[in-house]
């Protein structure tokens, strides 16, 4: 299976992105990460079993060159969170509160957690884009949400008199 980038790029994009920010933590980055992953699609004349494979290796693509940004030099010096998530639409005051959370989680956590709830993917899928093992996905799910946690509640303890 092989599809046609007018129809791709709409509806993978902004998935894209997403799993792009949530490793680099840069807008400008993950939006060149986006176009790099497409190229790289176009450039590759692959055949692909079905959607969701499909999908499945544009989030790897993706993921994969977001790492690569991050292990720079003047990338890894540069992040401030908290400028990052003032320019982000949240619903509500705590989707941002949440967000910058999930932002502070070590990397593997992050994009962990990201994948399992912003993406919907199903632990077996995690563990396929991320090359690791279903039980090494579940840990990190486990010790991203506690860290989650612990980090909420922090912010919250700090809001009481």
């Amino acid at each position: 299976m092989r599809q046609n980038l007018d129809e791709l790029i709409p509806r993978t994009q902004g998935s894209l992105y997403r799993a792009a920010f949530s490793v680099c933590r840069d807008r400008q980055e993950a939006e060149n990460i986006v176009q790099e992953t497409y190229l790289t699609y176009y450039r590759r004349h692959q055949e692909f079993d079905s959607e969701n494979h499909l999908h499945a290796w544009l989030l790897r693509v993706a993921i994969n060159r977001a790492k690569d940004a991050c292990r720079s030099f003047w990338r890894r010096n540069r992040v401030d969170i908290d400028s990052v998530a003032a320019q982000l639409p949240f619903e509500t005051p705590q989707d941002g509160e949440v967000f910058k959370a999930v932002m502070r989680l070590p990397e593997k956590q992050r994009v962990t957690i990201y994948l399992f709830y912003y993406e919907d993917r199903p632990i077996r899928d995690i563990a396929r884009i991320l090359r690791t093992r279903e039980n090494t996905v579940k840990s990190h799910l486990r010790r991203g949400r506690m860290a989650l946690k612990n980090i909420l509640q922090e912010g919250w303890s700090d809001d009481e008199p």
